[in-house]
This record gives structure tokens, C-alpha cells and sequence, in this order.
């Protein structure tokens, strides 16, 4: 799809080749406006106000490098303008100051100025007036279209930067606008890289190039026509710009969404289909409240604190009839990491005992490349907070709380730091679990539950506390299938819009 930089481009290469707006035989020739320009200049020349130019070389068929309506002319812009022109003013007139950032860049005509008395920069700087073109000559200014028409200067006047040429038509014999658009033009920018010279980084425009350009030349009246239809045309191309914009950032972000509407139909049990075989969620509960209560009487995990029965208030959505909401605690034990020791550092050097770090989570697991040990110092005094291969960890410290991941088996028994917590499910599907995690339902919980002031921080009691819908074992096994499925499809979809 073509950009809106890009479509400006055809649109002036259009005006410039007389294809923007009819021709009109009542609005005379090019040859006609030459002539007319002509006898101006020889006017100024005889009044002593223009000095005498060198002879204009004459147009070869080789510089032609388009075809042009036949009441148009070729001219080079010294044979119709003044370049780089001076003021005469008092030294204590307050006039306008240019430098090059204050030129907007692109085919917009604009820029502001700094007042400045005329004593202070009327030597070492470009001048100009109201109506004189600058055109930039330096890169990158040069092809980033640094080129504005001056206008509403203070008193009239101004200098600025010499890395600016000052373009004064004669009077009002050609329209400003209408030489603007023929120096923002790809054709000109092109032409003008190819004349390059100096060093990179410092390369500017030959010195004869501007001056020796061959450009078309329509009647005045004409010039006007397609000003106007040029500053109409730019509105609609604007609007086309944001509207790409838009879709851009649409585009963009479609993958993303899409993942997070397929989420959300799965939290909400319409990915896959119910099957009435599958043992009801309500039996998994009982199993896994008796599965805790064996492992507290064995001495394997403390007894928690009761939570809270769920409200009919709390509920935000319909499940299907085979699921039951429950609160995220009542299928896990939660247990915190550790941090370490005060004055103790971690190590690069490897040892047996790997620290995980909020740094190494990544991509719902454990980045590796980079991994940070513990002496074996350290790890005596925090050795009972680790992390088993059968767990999910999840960040409740910092900038990324929520953030969670399912622990590689080569990292089965490794410590954990203090700023996740490590989960350990019961009679559920690990990866459903982690899917539901991650899902825009139980993150926006996990926000509203964090304690803001200062760290941002998720009391372990309050990730106890969230609402899960939990759907029968062998469905959580069919939901985790499904968007295996899905995800090389979104991962396409991802790269075909970059």
C-alpha cells in the first residue's frame, strides 16, 4: 500500500508534468510569462536594483527529462528569479532569525523565528523576505525537504542559516507556492542527490545546481490552479494519513488481540466444545481439597487460611454447566521466594545453584542465557526456596507483576527470588493453568489486587483471592490442545503484519 509520503510524491510529479489541472488557452503561455519576467529583470538592471547575471546557458534535449503541455516552457531558475538576495536595513530594525530547526521538514510550508535586531545578523547568515523561498542544500535537510516559502516575518525581513539558498521571484510574475512544490518535488530532490559533493555527513548540493535547474514553467494563472489543487489534495492526503495510520497500528496489534480474544473464549468455555462424559469440575474441587488435606496432615505443606465463599455478586460471566468458579488458592499452594542475604551477591561463575531472577522470566518460561548462581554459602541459608519443574511462577514485585511462566525441567529445584512466587497446582492441568493466568481476565485482577504505594507489589494473600472458572480435567487438556493449534497461525499472522 503506498504511503502518504509516497502519494504526495505522484500527486506533485503529476502537477508538475501539467497533468494535475486542465490548460487553458486564455490564460496565455509559459513563453508568455518568460518574456514578461524578462523585461522585469531588464527593468531592475537598467534601474541599477539587479546586477547584470552571467548569460543563462541554453536548455538541451538530453535536461528534458519529461514531457510538458505545449503552452508550457522549459527555463532554468536563474533565468526567473533572484538568488540569494541582500537587505539593506538599520542596524537597530527588529527582524526574524531562522536556523535550520525552525524549518519544518516533508511538503508542509512552515516554520517560526526567533526576533533578533538586524546588527546582530546581518553578516555570516542567509537574507530574505516575506515571499523569498529557502531551499535547503545540506544533507540530510536537503532530500528530508527542508524548503518553506517566509512569511509574517518581523518587519518583513530576516536571516538565517547558509546552509539555506534564498530564491527571490520577480515581483509577482511567478507564484512562490507554485516554485515550492517544483523544489519539493522527487524529481528535483533526486536530481539534486546525484550533484552531491563533500564529504559524508557534510554533503551538500553542487553550487550550480539550483541555480542551473531546468523546471517547467506554466502560465501564472495556471500556477495558481494547481497551487490550489495541490493544498486541496494534501487535506484528503492527510486524512489518508492518519486513516493508514490507523490501520497500521491495527495491523499491528491484530495478532496480539487475536491471541487475547482466543483467551478469552477459552476462559469462557466457548473454545472447545463441552463434553457431557468429561467428570464435572465441582468432583475435581472435592479432590483436590482432599488431595491438600492429606498433604497438610502429612507434614508437606502448612495449613492455609480459609478463603472466602464466592459471592453471586462476584461472578462476572456465564460458564458452561460442567464448570465451577473457584478462587485461584483453593487448586494451589502458594509459596514466596527468597531474597538474598543482606551484603551476599550473586555470582556468574556456575555453581549447583541457580538463583532465578524476575530478569530471566520470559516468554511464559525461564531464559537461560544469562543465568546468576549462588555460592554455596548463600544457598545453605536460603535452600528451602526453590522452585520444582511441576510449578508456575509468577512475578508480585515491580513493573511486570502478572507476568508468569512454567519452569524448564532442567531447572527443577533451583531457588527463586523474592519477587515471584511459585505456584503449585492440584489436579489441573499446569499449562491451562498458566494460560488462565495470562488471560486479560485474571490479569486485570491481579492489577486491581496490587498494593500501589511505593514498589508496586501483589500480596500473596490477595493472588490467593482470585476468581478462576475452572472446566472438567480433560477439557482444560482439550483447551491447551486447541491453542496449540492456533498459535502457528497467529505467529503468521503476526509476521505477514510487520
Amino acid at each position: 500500500m503506498m504511503t502518504a509520503e509516497q502519494l504526495l510524491g505522484s500527486i506533485f510529479e503529476r502537477a508538475l508534468q501539467g497533468k494535475l489541472v486542465e490548460q487553458r488557452v486564455s490564460e496565455g503561455t509559459g513563453e508568455d510569462l518568460f518574456q514578461k519576467i524578462q523585461a522585469e529583470k531588464q527593468r531592475l538592471i537598467k534601474s541599477g536594483e539587479l546586477k547584470k547575471p552571467k548569460p543563462v546557458e541554453p536548455i538541451t534535449e538530453d535536461e528534458i527529462p519529461f514531457d510538458i503541455p505545449e503552452t508550457w516552457k522549459w527555463v532554468r531558475v536563474e533565468s526567473i528569479v533572484t538568488l540569494n538576495p541582500k537587505n539593506e536595513l538599520a542596524d537597530d530594525t527588529e527582524t526574524a532569525f531562522i536556523p535550520m530547526t525552525l524549518v519544518a521538514d516533508g511538503y508542509s510550508n512552515h516554520h517560526t523565528f526567533e526576533v533578533r535586531k538586524w546588527g546582530e545578523i546581518k553578516k555570516g547568515f542567509s537574507h530574505f523576505a516575506d515571499g523569498d523561498i529557502g531551499v535547503a542544500k545540506i544533507t540530510p535537510c536537503f532530500q528530508n525537504r527542508k524548503s518553506v516559502i517566509f512569511k509574517k516575518l518581523i518587519n518583513g525581513f530576516g536571516a538565517g542559516t547558509t546552509e539555506l539558498t534564498i530564491v527571490r521571484p520577480f515581483t509577482d510574475s511567478c507564484c512562490p507556492e507554485y516554485l515550492l512544490a517544483v523544489f519539493k518535488s522527487e524529481s528535483f530532490i533526486k536530481k539534486g542527490m546525484k550533484s552531491f559533493t563533500g564529504t559524508a555527513g557534510q554533503q551538500r548540493i553542487h553550487k550550480d545546481f539550483l541555480r542551473t535547474y531546468v523546471m517547467p514553467l506554466p502560465p501564472l494563472e495556471e500556477q495558481k490552479r494547481i497551487v490550489a489543487k495541490l493544498e486541496e489534495l494534501m487535506q484528503f492526503v492527510e486524512q489518508y494519513a492518519q486513516a493508514s495510520t490507523r490501520l497500521n497500528t491495527l495491523n499491528a496489534s491484530f495478532p496480539d488481540q487475536m491471541k487475547k480474544s482466543i483467551l478469552q473464549q477459552a476462559v469462557m468455555g466457548k473454545l472447545v466444545p463441552q463434553d457431557p462424559n468429561d467428570e464435572p469440575a465441582s468432583v475435581l474441587l472435592k479432590k483436590i481439597v482432599e488431595e491438600k488435606l492429606k498433604l497438610i496432615k502429612e507434614g508437606k505443606i502448612k495449613k492455609e487460611q480459609e478463603l472466602d465463599q464466592i459471592s453471586e455478586d462476584e461472578i462476572p460471566f456465564d460458564i458452561p454447566e460442567n464448570w465451577k468458579w473457584a478462587r485461584l488458592g483453593s487448586l494451589i499452594t502458594v509459596r514466596g521466594g527468597k531474597r538474598l542475604p543482606a551484603g551476599k551477591q550473586l555470582v556468574t561463575e556456575k555453581t549447583d545453584h541457580i538463583y532465578i531472577r524476575v530478569t530471566d522470566m520470559k516468554n511464559e518460561t525461564v531464559d537461560m542465557s544469562d543465568l546468576h548462581y549462588l555460592t554455596d554459602d548463600i544457598y545453605e541459608g536460603i535452600k528451602s526456596y526453590i522452585i520444582r519443574k511441576e510449578d508456575i511462577f509468577i512475578v508480585i514485585v515491580g513493573s511486570t507483576i502478572g507476568k508468569a511462566g512454567i519452569i524448564p525441567d532442567e531447572l527443577d529445584g533451583m531457588n527463586l527470588t523474592e519477587n515471584a512466587a511459585r505456584l503449585t497446582p492440584y489436579y489441573v492441568d499446569k499449562e491451562f493453568l498458566l494460560k488462565m493466568i495470562t488471560s486479560d481476565f485474571m490479569q486485570s485482577q491481579f492489577i486491581d489486587k496490587t498494593h500501589q504505594v511505593g514498589q508496586p507489589k501483589l500480596a500473596l494473600f490477595r493472588l490467593k483471592d482470585s476468581l478462576i472458572p475452572v472446566p472438567p480435567l480433560n477439557e482444560q487438556k482439550r483447551i491447551v490442545q486447541k491453542l496449540k493449534e492456533l498459535s502457528p497461525q497467529i505467529d503468521v499472522l503476526r509476521t505477514e503484519t510487520k
